[in-house]
């Protein structure tokens, strides 16, 4: 690739943009409920690993598309690619401070 991008996409800017994701079957943005696990930026390439509430999550499919569709539209980026994981598997405990607020969870 002798293509050299001016505009490199940050690791900040990719967070940022996965705060607009949702599970759609709860309030919470994916990066505040904890499913992000790793982002790593090789050039214009993202790489995404991710986990769900549950792995019997039936929209699964649709939220890793939506993420990898929020990373797309980032300035610099030509590809994304989005894996789910199940290792380590999710707990509330993951989830920031405020989400845990807004989903009743205690403190």
């Amino acid at each position: 690739m002798n293509e050299t991008s001016s505009s490199t996409v940050t690791e900040a800017q990719v967070y940022e943009a996965l705060k607009q994701c949702y599970d759609p079957e709860i309030p919470v943005n994916v990066v505040d409920l904890g499913l992000i696990y790793d982002v790593k930026i090789i050039d214009a390439w993202v790489g995404v690993k991710m986990t769900l509430t549950t792995p019997g999550c039936g929209m699964s499919g649709m939220i890793a598309q939506d993420v990898k569709n929020r990373v797309m539209r980032l300035p610099g980026v030509k590809e994304a690619d989005v894996r789910i994981v199940w290792e380590p598997a999710w707990t509330p405990e993951r989830m920031s401070p405020e989400a845990k607020k807004r989903l009743g969870f205690g403190a």
